[in-house]
């Protein structure tokens, strides 16, 4: 198993991996597969990003297969430039527990450490989802809110839990 970041070559597995994700964890995200899977090619390479770019995106390889993936965006901004939005988190389910979760988590919060000027990392998972809570909170995120009603899915309307992540800035320009 290893952690790559991704790049447009990577396009194709990704976006399979992605809508499994939505087929399999529906609740998870705030888009259907029926939308993701309307998105053209080009939508999915955006996604994917680099880390000179507004997005970079992870991935956890067993072999040749893409397994697992996490992407960070970064904000065009001045003003809200130093925090950046943890998106699109999913283990395939029979590589969960294996600490895939943990070391992609790993894998974002160094990279987004490394750029001048983020000092923070934020997310939100569906109110419920115990499993991405204690993934979360074992790599040092809190929670500090939950929007009510946030999300409609066919168990009716649920919260999404907001977390951070605050960084340990060394650079004297922050």
């Amino acid at each position: 198993m290893h952690i790559t970041t991704l790049t447009a070559a990577d396009a194709a597995a990704y976006r399979a991996l992605m809508l499994e994700a939505y087929e399999q964890a529906p609740d998870a995200f705030t888009t259907t597969a029926a939308e993701r899977h309307a998105e053209p090619e080009s939508w999915w390479v955006k996604r994917i990003g680099s880390a000179e770019g507004l997005a970079t995106s992870f991935g956890a390889w067993q072999d040749k297969t893409l397994v697992g993936t996490v992407a960070l965006e970064y904000s065009a901004k001045p003003k809200t430039r130093h925090a950046v939005l943890v998106l699109g988190m999913y283990v395939q389910p029979s590589q969960r527990g294996s600490g895939l979760g943990v070391a992609l988590m790993q894998a974002a919060i160094a990279i987004a450490s490394s750029r001048p000027g983020i000092r923070s990392l934020n997310l939100t998972l569906t109110e419920g989802n115990e499993p991405a809570l204690r993934l979360y909170r074992s790599v040092g995120f809190v929670s500090w809110g939950v929007q009510p009603e946030a999300i409609r899915t066919d168990t009716g309307l649920k919260g999404k839990v907001h977390m951070s992540l605050a960084l340990l800035r060394t650079d004297a320009a922050d």
